[in-house]
């Protein structure tokens, strides 16, 4: 079950921010591939709105919405087949999908935002 992400989460970013601390490696599990975060108030409030439809269940605007992501760009930490699923983060004005996407990690229960499709996501981080 998704934990709601009004909730403070600890999974890959408690995870890899231990294991700094305490001198230890970031495992690629955690956060490897991350080039960043984001806060939760940062976002556009587009990506809120997307965020709480994951949250509900859907519906969602657009059918692809909830597929797996394949991660071919291999940019987020490599995880098996179906572990990411991706949502679309509309894009005001945009007679199409846009770039803009949510994409959700299982395990950790992580979620990763792109404004240029694909190229480079940040992890939400909800404390801020």
């Amino acid at each position: 079950m998704r934990i709601p992400h009004t909730i403070a989460r600890t999974g890959a970013v408690a995870a890899a921010l231990s294991a700094l601390l305490v001198g230890g490696t970031v495992s690629a599990t955690t956060a490897d591939a991350v080039v960043g975060s984001v806060c939760y108030s940062a976002l556009p409030s587009q990506a809120h709105d997307t965020l709480d439809l994951i949250d509900r269940g859907g519906p969602f605007p657009y059918s692809q919405d909830g597929s797996v992501f394949q991660n071919r760009e291999s940019v987020l930490p490599r995880q098996s087949s179906g572990y990411y699923h991706e949502y679309t983060v509309i894009t005001p004005g945009s007679s199409t999908r846009g770039a803009r996407r949510i994409v959700t990690g299982q395990e950790y229960e992580e979620d990763y935002y792109t404004s240029d499709h694909y190229a480079t996501f940040r992890l939400v981080d909800f404390d801020c």
